[in-house]
């Protein structure tokens, strides 16, 4: 997608080529979306009306260990954008360093917390410093994709600081940051209606974040930005979801085509609509909540979006091609026809391995060490996953955390389950025992808070003391279950296998649902996370893409904190659980 100019903001209508432009874009991000299925996610966007798609990029996957990239395979974002550019689509980029999205650290690699002194999002120099190498790189990355080359039509600058505002100098450095390395294109800021006043820097256009697409907040934005054009960078369409509670909707109905919403872009109003396609938080990347309360989010990031988890056509999605449908001159293209799936037969676990059976390397401390600091992983500590912390007790008594387990604690004496130590639970009595006895508490980071201003205490495991009887325990052993595929090749004893002929390449899908006799954990197929379950809900399954599966026989792990009903059920569509509607909850609770 060659062009002579680029995106431009110098009236009150977007001009693209020097043309009058309108923005009808939806939010897709790659790395949530088994790469397999990008094209397909594509055409169901033109197919539904939109111009551009939007995309977050996430760093710390990016750069997994410091200096360490990967821009290869499912987060090759250069062939992500590529694609795009070949189907005809506009790509606005949304790089960072912080991008929230329900992304665990909101995108920060974990590793950056390694400095017990760390700043994030802030002119802290070690911050700095990493900022710079990452963008050293990404910007070699993304360069010949713009530049009146490529589909890249506009480059935001970090991600709604308006609701954090820690360092006046840091948007500036930022933008800087983009611009010195030949980032030469429209450069925007999104912000909440309340974070558009100390969220936008010099010389990048402001843009706004809503559910309501409202008159009010819409000439709120104009009166900060006179003859400049208005776009709503995320206009919700849905909400995500958190353990324990219901599944968050936003009603169809509320996509209808209105008065307002025809007046709203009958005056030229660019919209992207946040998600359009919400795809799935894989393994462990999803973020987590914390307003005074900590609240993980689930697995799913189906969002209620136009296209659901697995691609689906939705209800909101024809409504919303209706709609668009009428701002263009041409008929829209086909909609791909829908993608067939399969509800394979329930298979029954064959093999166990305890967890005690499947620990490996280990490292000795005289006092807990937190995730991030433990000598693993070429000295940049663990990221995700669970870690064992054991020690040796003598007799019984009372268990006290005092809040220093991050974020949930399976309790053992002599490797045998006594309760559970998570943020409402700080005390635990522990029985009586002759003689020493082996204390062991495998912690689960459950998701590191991705919004607030509570980014910089997202360490994870024991990050402080843990007493019993009021005295400090010391001397542990410490065990990394990251989970990452090298160690779940050490766990191929524990394997299940669903015969017959899966063809790897069909458009196949389905879901692998977690019936109520399992408890709590993590679903492995053929090597690949496919994320959390736990009977609390909302969420019932795990969207298992067909590209992940074998011809033949399929190895699948699933680690079980609690207790099994020895069967993996699989279904054509998802369960959801109970549901809430959006609309009707005041802005507040949601944020």
């Amino acid at each position: 997608m060659s062009r002579v100019e680029g995106l431009r903001a110098n009236s009150s209508q977007f001009t693209l080529e020097g043309e009058p432009f309108r923005i009808l874009g939806g939010s897709i991000h790659y790395f949530r979306v088994p790469r397999a299925y990008w094209e397909d996610r594509l055409l169901k966007m033109r197919a539904c009306g939109l111009n551009t798609v939007t995309t977050y990029v996430p760093w710390n996957l990016h750069e997994p260990e410091r200096g360490v990239f990967n821009f290869q395979d499912q987060l090759d974002l250069k062939a992500f954008i590529s694609l795009a550019a070949q189907l005809g689509l506009w790509v606005i980029l949304r790089p960072g360093p912080y991008i929230c999205a329900e992304w665990d650290l909101g995108g920060l690699p974990s590793w950056l917390l390694q400095d017990k002194n760390m700043q994030l999002r802030t002119m802290y120099p070690g911050f700095v410093v990493a900022v710079n190498s990452y963008l050293d790189k990404l910007a070699s990355l993304i360069k010949p994709l713009m530049v009146k080359g490529g589909p890249i039509i506009a480059v935001q600058v970090e991600n709604e600081y308006g609701s954090y505002a820690k360092d006046d100098k840091y948007m500036p450095f930022i933008k800087n940051c983009l611009q010195s390395r030949g980032i030469n294109e429209l450069l925007l800021t999104s912000d909440n209606w309340e974070g558009l006043r100390c969220g936008g820097v010099e010389g990048a256009l402001k843009t706004v974040n809503l559910q309501r697409l409202s008159f009010g907040a819409i000439q709120y934005l104009a009166d900060m930005q006179p003859q400049k054009p208005l776009m709503v960078m995320e206009y919700w369409c849905g909400w995500f979801d958190v353990w324990g509670e219901h599944h968050h909707v936003f009603q169809a109905e509320g996509m209808e085509i209105s008065p307002a919403r025809h007046e709203l872009l009958d005056r030229g109003v660019s919209i992207n609509l946040y998600m359009f396609h919400g795809g799935t938080s894989f393994g462990f990347m999803n973020g987590a909540m914390d307003f005074g309360t900590y609240k993980p989010q689930v697995t799913s990031y189906d969002y209620d979006a136009p296209l659901s988890e697995a691609g689906d056509y939705t209800i909101k999605y024809q409504l919303l091609r209706n709609l668009f449908s009428q701002y263009h001159s041409e008929p829209l293209p086909e909609v791909p026809s829908a993608q067939e799936r399969r509800a394979y037969q329930s298979v029954v676990i064959q093999q166990h391995l305890s967890l005690w059976d499947s620990l490996c390397a280990e490292a000795l401390s005289e006092r807990p060490v937190n995730m991030e600091n433990l000598p693993v992983n070429n000295n940049n500590g663990q990221s995700y996953g669970y870690t064992l912390y054991e020690t040796v007790i003598t007799g019984g008594g009372a268990l006290s955390s005092r809040n220093n387990i991050r974020d949930r604690a399976l309790v053992f004496v002599d490797r045998q389950a006594v309760g559970t130590l998570d943020y409402r639970t700080q005390e635990l009595v522990l029985p009586d025992g002759k003689g020493e006895r082996r204390l062991s508490l495998l912690v689960e980071n459950c998701g590191r808070v991705n919004y607030g201003k509570a980014l910089d205490e997202q360490r994870k495991g024991i990050v402080g003391d843990i007493f019993l009887n009021h005295a400090p325990l010391r001397g542990f052993t410490i065990h990394c279950l990251d989970m990452k595929p090298g160690f779940i090749k050490r766990l191929a004893i524990l394997l299940v296998s669903v015969k017959g002929q899966l063809h790897p390449k069909s458009t196949f899908m389905c879901w692998c649902v977690c019936p109520q006799g399992w408890g709590k954990g993590v679903v492995f197929i053929n090597g690949q996370n496919l994320g959390r379950h736990w009977f609390v809900g909302p969420q019932q399954f795990l969207y298992l893409p067909a590209p992940w599966l074998r011809s033949g026989e399929n190895q699948i792990i699933v680690f079980e904190e609690h207790r099994t009903d020895e069967r993996i059920v699989f279904a054509e569509t998802p369960d959801h659980g109970k549901t809430i509607d959006v609309y009707k909850l005041p802005f507040c609770t949601l944020l």
